[in-house]
């Protein structure tokens, strides 16, 4: 089972990569939701594991950590446009194109700090990403759509890499 958890987290790595570069614009709308269900099959296959991965553990590793970077992107964006109140007919809602711009690296940068944090067991080392991710966009959060984005942002890629390492510590035994 833990080469099937190595091949599916793979597989989220690389559909992570497709979707980000096909662009936001023309991202298909379930391709994020494709990728949540990917890694929920991840995680079953890994919980139901019956030995630990063994050999394949630093491999899962890796592909988990490339999941959470490449593949939080596609999932952020789904959360975020279910979030959008533009969508029920309120103007200026969080896809506001010119709201937070550069955000996708930043998120890229976000979710390879908290894989990173999570597998080294820091605590302490996941407060200060999220601290540092604040105090950077502090200026820029006045706008309540704003700070809407970057909660919302913040939380669906901080949980998508939560849950992207989670299958791999599942493994471990």
């Amino acid at each position: 089972m833990s080469v099937a958890v190595l091949v599916l987290l793979a597989v989220i790595a690389a559909g992570g990569l497709a979707l980000t570069a096909r662009g936001e614009r023309v991202r298909p709308r379930w391709g994020g939701a494709v990728l949540a269900v990917l890694l929920a099959a991840a995680a079953v296959l890994a919980w139901a594991a019956d030995d630990p991965a063994g050999g394949l553990l630093q491999g899962v590793t890796v592909a988990a950590v490339l999941a959470a970077v490449l593949g939080g992107g596609p999932v952020a964006t789904l959360v975020l446009r279910a979030a959008d109140p533009a969508a029920v007919g309120v103007a200026g809602g969080p896809q506001d194109p010119s709201i937070l711009r550069g955000g996708a690296w930043i998120g890229v940068l976000e979710r390879a700090a908290v894989a990173a944090a999570l597998l080294a067991g820091s605590a302490e080392g996941l407060a200060v990403v999220l601290a540092v991710k604040g105090l950077g966009r502090f200026a820029e959060l006045r706008a309540p759509a704003a700070a809407e984005r970057f909660i919302v942002g913040t939380l669906a890629s901080g949980l998508w890499a939560a849950a992207c390492v989670g299958v791999a510590v599942l493994l471990r035994g």
